[in-house]
């Protein structure tokens, strides 16, 4: 029995397709250690709770949305709040459309193609059954945004723990350039369950810059999937930025369809504290002279666990393909604790690859040498931890995101950290 299926199976109130889905999610339960996708990732502590569906959007501080211009939707514990958003300044030929909005008059929404079998994929196969909202995103054929689109996703408590589910499309058609930045936030304290699926199809020659924010609450849960499918001389520019939440599961899952097809994708993963942060990456080189560049760096500190897995395909027939994987991690405390695992699987010849993994401490002699600069420890430590995490913002460097407003983003959650004791003494 799981109170976490049992309770989402109760908020349900349709029948048909998504019924029948949900019907056999519940039946087979939570992945358990067993399953390789979730063995570092227990589902336990989850599976006792229970959540209501969300009842409105609560009123939140104007001043968090202080921070985050126009264009930009905006949506509260899953609901889309049209006093907050501000799609005024939209480029022509950008089209923006909620997905509830596309209810029949019975309240029916369509199933989305994508289904997912897999036993290990059971919160986009909840997402698929349960979706009620979220937004697609369309531009059209040659059209270069000239700012970026804001999407918004702030939780608030309202007295019950709240669970709600949002599917999103993005398309960019052939020549289409846009900037998307994505911002989790927590308005206060609360324990709400955000599950959240994107779906990205890039045609040739488009170019999508995209950032997503993760600073969610202290006690949040927040499982979050990308699926994104990249066309000849497409190229899908990324930056994901981990600060909060006390469980965040994100996969992000880019197949390289067409040749010359690029990635680029960086993140950051803050396990402070007590969180658990685990990202999953599935990158499928399915064409000719496909670039992915993968640069991650993840920081321990507390008693916070950070996991990452970094799987890459090179298909047979994807000839020229070039793949590059980077995972720098640090130990901050003895009490933190961080698993790596990068996979490289290649079935074509000609191609260029490589992957890497390192966790240790902060560079003694650096250390030693701010030190004896006159810097005390603890701000010798934060200069070094900075420039580490400050690296993947690299991949943001372009007119079509905040780079300034990320950097500080992540300079904000670093000032939260204290210095081990031990920081000094080499790895």
């Amino acid at each position: 029995m799981s109170l976490l299926l049992d309770s989402l199976a109760a908020t349900f109130q349709g029948d048909g397709a998504r019924r029948r889905l949900l019907d056999n999610v519940v039946s087979q339960g939570l992945p358990g250690p067993r399953s390789e996708a979730w063995k570092y990732t227990s589902l336990r502590t989850l599976e006792r709770r229970g959540f209501a569906a969300p009842a409105g959007a609560p009123a939140v501080d104007p001043a968090l949305l202080a921070e985050v211009p126009a264009p930009r939707l905006v949506f509260v514990n899953g609901r889309h709040v049209p006093a907050a958003s501000q799609l005024d300044g939209l480029d022509a030929g950008i089209e923006v459309i909620l997905l509830s909005s596309l209810a029949t008059a019975d309240q029916t929404l369509p199933v989305p193609e994508q289904r997912f079998e897999g036993a290990d994929e059971v919160f986009a196969r909840l997402n698929t059954a349960l979706a009620d909202e979220g937004v697609q995103v369309r531009v059209a054929a040659g059209i270069t945004a000239t700012r970026p689109l804001h999407l918004v996703f702030i939780g608030a408590a309202d007295g019950q723990d709240r669970a709600w589910h949002l599917r999103h499309q993005i398309t960019l058609a052939e020549g289409a350039h846009l900037g998307v930045v994505e911002h989790h936030l927590a308005a206060d304290g609360h324990a709400h369950l955000g599950n959240t699926l994107t779906q990205i199809e890039l045609a040739a020659g488009a170019r999508l810059i995209h950032a997503r924010v993760q600073d969610d609450a202290e006690r949040a849960t927040a499982v979050l999937r990308t699926e994104a499918v990249v066309a000849r001389d497409a190229e899908y520019r990324r930056l994901d930025l981990e600060l909060g939440a006390a469980l965040s599961r994100h996969e992000l899952n880019v197949r390289l369809a067409g040749d010359r097809a690029r990635l680029v994708a960086n993140g950051v993963l803050l396990a402070t504290g007590r969180r658990h942060l685990d990202t999953r990456l599935g990158i499928d080189h399915a064409a000719r002279d496909t670039t992915c560049e993968l640069g991650w760096r993840g920081l321990g500190a507390g008693r916070g666990r950070a996991v990452f897995h970094g799987g890459i395909l090179i298909r047979e027939g994807a000839d020229g393909s070039d793949a590059d994987l980077s995972n720098k991690n640090l130990l901050l405390d003895e009490g933190a604790e961080i698993d790596t695992q990068p996979v490289l699987e290649i079935h074509a010849d000609e191609v260029k690859a490589a992957h890497g993994a390192t966790v240790g401490r902060l560079d003694a002699n650096a250390l030693f040498y701010l030190r004896s600069r006159g810097l005390p420890a603890e701000q010798a430590q934060r200069l070094l931890t900075t420039a580490f995490c400050r690296e993947p913002l690299a991949v943001a460097h372009d007119d079509a995101l905040p780079t300034a407003w990320l950097a500080e983003r992540v300079d904000r959650a670093l000032q939260a950290l204290h210095p081990s004791p031990g920081a000094e003494r080499p790895a």
